[in-house]
């Protein structure tokens, strides 16, 4: 998950999802709530601890940071090295991913199609916006990790993504790579904050509207696949705050149209093999959750 949440268009939600702790995962994040401060001061810490679920909650959570920590820099250079080649694999993932979470609605019926085509169409408009670039601020920190959390959790929209749109993905990436605690704490506590608040909404929905939460999980898969086409050319740029020119708004075309409009080998063969790989991944950890 915490690999997956460094990647601008790919989820954290979605890895809890295919590894089958998706449910567990926010029933474990609800419970730390009132009663949980009550379990704790009648029946002590051990009492509390079971009813948070704390062992499962402490081990995803570890990984998580440990996992985002290690592989920043890592992700980092794949993107500004080898793009092409980081989407392909991605794409595969999220095609494997979306007909692993459209297998789990029974029942296909027109709610269900809607909240899909929703899904799609919201995720599509969402990875159109062209990312900002924002001063900052220490409190911006706090507001990121807020709102950015609540996609990280959901599959399909990536928690990254939301900080660019925010324009404050490069500024929460260069904290962790320059280990600015501050920053870095400020981040996590609006990421817990929101996390809170917004797993208690969706573990609603999915204990009262399943079918059509599943459908539209599916939905927000299907439609985010526009972000991560491999081959894209350069439609504007802008300046960001240090100086450096970025891709403002982009566009999706084909290999050979990327051939003749950037002049760089579009590597096709390779691209196909790597979604395949990532497909192939996903349904063999499919397979080991199953059994």
């Amino acid at each position: 998950m915490g690999a997956a949440d460094v990647v601008p268009g790919v989820s954290g939600g979605t890895i809890a999802f295919i590894t089958g702790i998706y449910s567990r995962f926010l029933h474990a994040i609800k419970s730390v709530d009132l009663a949980a401060l009550g379990i704790l001061k009648n029946d002590g810490i051990k009492a509390c601890w079971r009813h948070i679920d704390g062992s499962f909650l402490l081990a995803v959570f570890a990984g998580l940071i440990t996992s985002a920590a290690s592989l920043a820099k890592l992700i980092t250079y794949l993107l500004a090295n080898h793009q092409i080649l980081v989407w392909s694999f991605f794409f595969g993932l999220i095609v494997a991913s979306f007909i692993h979470v459209a297998k789990q609605v029974t029942h296909w019926r027109w709610q269900t199609i809607l909240s899909c085509f929703l899904g799609a169409v919201i995720a599509f408009v969402i990875t159109t916006l062209a990312p900002s670039e924002a001063q900052p601020h220490w409190w911006m920190f706090f507001v990121a990790g807020a709102i950015a959390v609540c996609a990280m959790i959901l599959p399909g929209i990536s928690g990254s993504f939301i900080l660019l749109l925010l324009g404050m993905y490069g500024h929460v990436l260069k904290a962790v790579t320059q280990k600015e605690l501050l920053l870095v704490g400020l981040f996590l506590m609006g990421c817990v904050v929101g996390l809170m608040a917004f797993s208690r909404f969706l573990s609603w929905l999915l204990d009262r509207y399943q079918q059509v939460t599943f459908s539209l999980l599916a939905g927000f898969l299907l439609g985010s696949l526009n972000l991560l086409w491999p081959w894209k050319t350069v439609i504007s740029t802008y300046i960001n705050s240090s100086g450096i020119e970025k891709p403002l708004l982009q566009q999706n075309v084909s290999p050979m149209e990327f051939a003749a409009v950037t002049g760089m080998a579009p590597q096709t063969g390779i691209c196909i093999a790597l979604a395949v790989a990532g497909l192939l991944l996903i349904l063999a950890i499919e397979k080991l959750t199953n059994d």
